[in-house]
């Protein structure tokens, strides 16, 4: 039930905009009453804030695979970012509310902290492993809250365009998607 609100819920903010999604419509489209929502969710910031964390979660557990499977940490961060785009591409809906529209529009200041988030964990993986590839000298030092942060708005980019212009003529994803992640490694590589 929780999973189906969720869903519902990241549609529908991502097809009409939060401020226009209600407890009450939201609980329309899964055919359930309004208080079955409460049940789970005290309001719709705490809607938003849990699907942020959830999405982040499952994220994360892409990234820890992905971590788990790679000794060479600029093999890891190759996979990682690739992970990034593909999870994107696959879950659009959450994507778009997490990353697109602002978090000022969906959640009280005082609702949302990315200190201790799993949005900040999950970005805690890129941050480990530019440091570890700096470490390695897998690429030249660099700063790494910059760099991750580059890395991250490259990554971020490629993925909203295709998901905002799937119409734009592009060339196949997954060599677009390539590209851009052997251009961003091979800058720091120099």
């Amino acid at each position: 039930m929780r999973q189906e609100i969720l869903d519902a819920a990241s549609e529908m903010f991502a097809a009409e905009g939060f401020e226009n999604v209600s407890m009450r419509k939201i609980a329309e489209k899964i055919e359930y009453s309004p208080t079955t929502i409460y049940l789970y969710f005290k309001d719709k910031s705490d809607l938003i804030f849990q699907l942020c964390e959830e999405s982040f979660a499952r994220l994360g557990q892409v990234l820890e695979r992905i971590k788990q499977k790679h000794d060479d940490p600029l093999d890891a961060l190759r996979d990682a970012a690739r992970a990034y785009v593909k999870f994107g591409l696959q879950h659009p809906n959450h994507y778009k509310v997490i990353f697109v529209i602002p978090l000022q529009q969906t959640l009280n200041h005082d609702d949302y902290a990315f200190e201790g988030s799993m949005g900040e964990k999950t970005f805690n993986y890129l941050r480990e492993c530019v440091a570890e590839c700096v470490r390695q000298k897998k690429i030249r030092p660099v700063d790494i809250e910059v760099t991750s942060q580059a890395l991250w708005a490259g990554m971020h980019g490629v993925t909203s365009l295709l998901i905002a212009h799937e119409d734009f003529p592009w060339v196949a994803h997954k060599k677009l998607i390539d590209q851009l992640i052997d251009t961003m490694i091979r800058g720091l590589q120099s």
